[in-house]
């Protein structure tokens, strides 16, 4: 198992990361709450890792924090939830958000994840409702007046929001992403479609 890597980031981009260590360069998908929190390439980084091993591929997972990877490993474990779905719940929600959720058992927050259905959502919080106590120790409550406290709902990132975070993460200054989100965003895109387009509209034409 293969627990945590620490090495060189050469390349970012959303939903993957390139590190060198001991020179050997590990490929590691990332969800998107841990690529906001990467430095830029050419600095050191560490990543909280899982090892998958099937037949037909061998992947590493990569977290910025220990408390996000363990969380992974509960939801890995949750029936109908396997490393691609859980990497896409904790791309929308990081790990303080989704157990705040359980806890408000709020299921309006976790069906605008995607992959997540009203059926999953639920069997989620049933599941996961006897499983987050193994973190007990790492999660630290937010505070009573901030979004995510009892009585206050969990604030999803719009894809807007989730699409400029991304055009950033790939060296796009903060002004170019927002112009260039700004000038293609049209009601009900997605989070992918708003950064194809972009980026789109960021290449010059010949």
């Amino acid at each position: 198992m293969i627990g945590r890597l620490r090495g060189i980031l050469i390349e970012k981009s959303p939903g993957h990361v390139l590190v060198e260590a001991a020179g050997l360069g590990y490929e590691v998908d990332i969800p998107y709450t841990t690529l906001f929190h990467l430095p830029e390439p050419g600095q050191e980084v560490t990543l909280h890792t899982h090892f998958v091993v099937r037949e037909d591929a061998h992947s590493l997972y990569g977290f910025a924090r220990r408390l996000d990877r363990d969380l992974f490993r509960l939801l890995i474990k949750a029936n109908g939830v396997g490393p691609k779905l859980a990497v896409g719940i904790l791309s929308g929600l990081d790990a303080d958000q989704f157990i705040r959720c359980v806890e408000l058992k709020d299921t309006a927050a976790l069906v605008k994840l995607p992959g997540v259905g009203k059926k999953t959502a639920e069997r989620l919080l049933i599941d996961m409702a006897d499983r987050i106590g193994q973190l007990e120790g790492q999660f630290v409550p937010r505070d009573s007046g901030r979004a995510g406290a009892p009585g206050h709902p969990v604030k999803l990132p719009d894809a807007s929001e989730e699409a400029e975070a991304a055009l950033i993460a790939l060296g796009y200054k903060p002004q170019e992403a927002s112009k260039a989100i700004n000038r293609v965003a049209r009601e009900g895109m997605t989070r992918e479609e708003l950064i194809r387009q972009a980026l789109k509209a960021m290449i010059p034409t010949s």
